[in-house]
């Protein structure tokens, strides 16, 4: 069993220009839960840090693609396609999906900590030195 203090993270960078969304998120939310490690341990935070860069340029499968929101009041429903999302908060969009794929416990707050999505190509983290991940 993995302690919280043996922990040892490492740094990927990830291009989303022209990948699938949902297969991208996948691949991301299994690094971020640290399930591609042997030492994984099902109630300690020992995934990686990962930075996902052109998040504009993410594409979708299916394009009728809808997320939706309701305030809770009557007629409150909102709904918004995917595309229009993409061009107002892309970033939005690829957490949003991550975050999903995470297990719904109060880990996936920690683990969505090391989640850093970037709009362009340009990403405030080369001092960690970031390895490639080859989606």
């Amino acid at each position: 069993m993995q302690k919280p203090a043996e922990v040892k993270r490492d740094w990927w960078v990830v291009d989303a220009s022209g990948k699938s969304l949902g297969r991208m998120a996948a691949k991301v939310a299994v690094k971020l839960m640290g399930k591609d490690k042997p030492t994984y341990t099902p109630h300690i935070d020992g995934g990686d840090y990962v930075i996902i860069v052109n998040a504009a340029k993410v594409k979708v499968q299916n394009t009728a693609k809808v997320y939706t929101h309701w305030s809770g009041y009557p007629g409150g429903l909102k709904e918004i396609p995917f595309h229009e999302l993409v061009a107002k908060k892309p970033v939005f969009a690829v957490r949003n999906a991550v975050r999903r794929m995470l297990p719904k416990n109060l880990l996936a707050k920690k683990m969505l900590r090391k989640l850093k999505v970037y709009e362009s190509d340009k990403h405030p983290h080369a001092a960690q030195q970031p390895k490639p991940l080859a989606i």
